[in-house]
Parts: structure tokens; sequence; C-alpha cells
């Protein structure tokens, strides 16, 4: 059966894929008194004494919100924040499934900023994260922004850093099955939006050689002027031998290209032009940039793509349950450059030197103790940088 018929009898069946289940038991009247009225009045009193608290004495140690406003849905769109639902009641299985994070979707109905912004502050602190999920860009990084400003706990856009963190765990194993140096590699990135620009900023974090965006308008180049205001910023920092042109020009002699854009993109000649053994992350959904069959006639040595059916899947499941279970563990206020880094390296060193090959980068997405791996790396990163409240218990 077609799995979009069969995903869709599934969530008839389900009525939904997650549900609240109850720690305590409530079967008598002691019970009842101590999960309830009147023995409940304590622990309340002793949070409006010290806030901190709210931690030890609830469930917000744990739990994470998943927050939407609809606008960039997969590869749907500006669906509206009801049809997000059954993908941010997704997400929260994932949350709980690979590392035991409980997580709570909610669809915001607003378009504007202010708004948005206003009501995920006004109910942060029910949680102890929040996850930023299928928000459109440039809105999206206005938003991320003022919410790390006015919230206390970690702030996460995972369409822009999950996919960041992800996609260069895969390119320290990819060039390493290549014998590339990280730091003398030209990357191409096609598709400068949220993801895009995070995809950047990461590889710049760990020190790769350059890096060429580029968008709709051929490649980005400082001097130029630009619709998209963060681009002025990206084009300060990337393609430092001022190229232009469009995307075959910018794949001349490049050692890899990330695709975070549109399908078919990608043709043959493209990535023969490329330097010896090029790296290909075509990431576009459900159809990438080129087909990895495709890719690798041409020439390609490792490919990667964003769908299960082929191997070295990049996907972000194997990044963001950890690093949020990492930063729940030491309370972090924040989620910053170092523990994404360290959660990158954690990825990479998830899969052994004896078997990586070239398709297998990065590790099996079903593989639990992944999370165990990220969260350790990232909770000590907290630890180190300073944004760790508690030491992990």
């Amino acid at each position: 059966m077609d799995i979009m018929q069969s995903s869709l009898e599934k969530h008839y069946e389900w009525k939904g894929k997650i549900e609240i289940v109850s720690r305590c038991t409530v079967e008598n009247r002691d019970q009842l008194s101590h999960a309830y009225t009147p023995g409940v009045a304590q622990p309340c009193l002793e949070i409006e004494k010290n806030p901190d608290l709210s931690f030890d004495l609830t469930r917000r140690a744990n739990l994470v919100a998943v927050i939407t406003d609809g606008t960039a849905v997969l590869g749907l769109g500006d669906i509206g924040p009801r049809a997000s639902m059954p993908v941010m009641e997704g997400k929260c299985a994932l949350f709980k499934e690979f590392a035991g994070v409980d997580a709570f979707p909610i669809c915001v109905d607003t378009k504007d900023v202010d708004e948005f912004v206003r009501t995920v502050q006004l109910i942060s602190y029910s949680f102890g994260g929040i996850n930023l999920e299928d928000i459109s860009a440039p809105r999206c990084f206005e938003i991320e922004k003022r919410l790390k400003e006015v919230c206390d706990i970690p702030v996460f856009h995972d369409d822009q850093h999950g996919t960041a963190v992800v996609a260069s765990a895969a390119m320290l194993n990819a060039a390493k099955v290549c014998g590339k140096k990280f730091e003398d590699m030209t990357l191409v990135i096609n598709g400068a939006g949220a993801a895009g620009c995070a995809i950047a900023k990461q590889f710049i974090s760990m020190g790769i050689g350059d890096i060429i965006l580029v968008d709709l308008a051929g490649i980005i180049c400082d001097g130029d002027e630009f619709k998209n205001p963060s681009h002025y910023d990206m084009a300060k920092v990337t393609n430092k031998n001022h190229r232009r042109g469009d995307l075959s020009e910018a794949m001349k002699g490049a050692d890899a290209f990330i695709g975070v854009s549109k399908p078919d993109l990608v043709t043959a000649e493209m990535i023969q032009s490329m330097a010896e053994k090029p790296i290909i992350f075509a990431m576009a959904n459900p159809r990438p940039e080129i087909m990895p069959d495709a890719a690798k006639e041409a020439g390609a040595y490792v490919v990667g793509t964003g769908r299960s059916d082929f191997p070295n899947q990049i996907n972000n499941v194997v990044a963001f349950p950890g690093i949020f279970k990492g930063a729940l563990a030491v309370r972090a206020s924040d989620i910053n450059e170092e523990m994404k880094r360290a959660a990158a390296y954690a990825i990479a060193g998830a899969v052994k030197p004896e078997e990586l090959t070239a398709d297998y980068i990065l590790p099996n997405s079903f593989d639990k103790n992944v999370a165990k791996i990220v969260a350790d790396a990232v909770a000590e990163a907290a630890v180190k940088s300073g944004v760790a409240r508690i030491n992990k218990q």
C-alpha cells in the first residue's frame, strides 16, 4: 500500500500519537490527598518561595514544548496550525521514544512575530525547553533571537540547528572517508534560508575552509544587495574569493555540496566539475537536488539525502533528542554554539572507525544509545561554557 495512504489510515486508527500518562496513582483518599488537595498546597508554597523548585517538584525538568505557527511544515509550506498538528505530535513521539524526554505539541494561530513571541514567553514557565518547529524564514530568525532574550530556558529552532548539527556530523565522517581535511575543504550550500544559513554558521564554527552560499539569485557575495537581511552577515563570513555566478559556477572545484533547496537542481556535469572525491548531501525532501544513484554515476564519492530509502539518511532524529536530553539534565539556560559543536562531534564519533564507509557515515537512526552519547557531550559542554545551572545527576 502507498505509504501516504497507509499513514493516513494509521492516523485514523491512532487518533493522535501521544497521550498524557499519570506518574502517580490515585485510587484512595490518601493518594488523592497527596496528589491533589490538600497536600498539593505545600509544593505550591515551596515553589512560590523558590521558583527553581518548579524543576524538582513538577515534570518541568523533563518537558519540552514543540511549538509552531504552521508556516513552513515539511515540504508542504504554509498549511496553518491545525494541519501542522500531526507533525508536532510526531516530533513529540520521537522525543519520548529516542531520549525519554516528554514533549507537548503547541500550534499557535498567528503570523505576527510580536504575538508569537509573547505567547511562547507567557507559557515558558511550564517547560524546561522550547523546540521551535516549521516556522518560515526570515521570521524564524527574529522569533528565536527574541525568545532567547526573554526566556530563561533553552530555545532551539530544530529546522536550523538540528539540521546543521547532523549535517556537520555527517560531513566530518564523509571527509574522513574521502581523505579530505576539514579545514581545507570548500563547501557549496544551495539554499540560503533558515537551514542553509544555520548550516553555514555551524560549519564555520567548526573550522571549514570556505563556504559558498547560493540562493535563487546566485552566489552570495559581500558587497551585493540582498532581500534577506541575514544574507548581509553571511556574505561577510563566506565566499572568501568573492566568486559570482550561479550554482554551476559555485560547484567548480568544490569539495562538497549540501542542498537544502529544491529537487533536480544539481546535474551530472556540476558534480564532474568538482574536486576529486566529491561529497554530495542532497537534502531536499521528498525529492532531492539529485537522486543518489545519479550522483554516484556522475562520480560522487559519498552521497547523503534526507530520505530513508537510501544510505546515509541525514536525519535530525540523531540530534535533537540527545541535545535536549543533555540540556535538560543540567538545566541549561541556553543551547549555545559549544553545545551544538559537542553534539556534532558526538554523533560523528558514534560511528566506530572500523564501521565507517562511503555508505555509512552516520549512526543508525534507531540506535537509541546515540541520544545518551549526545546528551552526555552536550551536558558537559553546557557545564564548561557556563550555561548549566546544576551538575549532571
